[in-house]
């Protein structure tokens, strides 16, 4: 059975730790690491959901817990203060197609220098194309908090990108 679900999923648990991952070995390992402690928890999965699910969230979990836990992954992040930005910066609208626009290795860069919790919601909405409401079912949050915590991520992927794009 196990090895049925490997040979099934590898390759969708692969490409969402190649999100988190620095290297392609690392990737692997990950991958790895994931299955390992899928063994152990499989029987924790409740059939509430699509086992395709239940995966994806246990996968970007592990990575988001690796990420924050892995001093080696950890960058010296580049201080962008959100705390002085005012009312007005949170009401501003970035769309999806600011997002598309975005230089590719801009974007990149800009990815690594934000909270794994953020990189997470986008790289599910824009990379997956999951909708809002699979995004709540996912996340185990309302719609509405899911659409907050999407726009907060979205803007401060457009504020580091445009820190890293202009060399500050």
């Amino acid at each position: 059975m196990f090895e049925v679900l490997y040979d099934r999923y590898a390759k969708l648990v692969y490409n969402k730790c190649y999100g988190f991952a620095s290297s392609t070995h690392e990737a692997e390992d990950l991958t790895q690491d994931v299955f390992l402690k899928l063994f152990v928890k499989l029987k924790t999965f409740k059939g509430n959901s699509k086992f395709s699910t239940w995966l994806y969230a246990f996968t970007y979990n592990h990575c988001v817990n690796y990420v924050n836990r892995n001093n080696s992954k950890k960058i010296e992040k580049q201080s962008v203060g959100t705390d002085n930005l005012g009312e007005d910066y949170y009401d501003s609208e970035v769309d999806d197609k600011s997002i598309s626009l975005l230089k590719v290795e801009k974007l990149k860069e800009a990815l690594e220098l934000i909270s794994p919790d953020e990189k997470m919601i986008l790289l599910l909405k824009y990379q997956d194309f999951l909708s809002i409401k699979e995004l709540a079912d996912l996340l185990e949050l309302g719609e509405s908090a899911v659409k907050m915590r999407l726009k907060r991520a979205k803007d401060k992927l457009i504020n580091v990108y445009k820190t890293v794009e202009h060399g500050k």
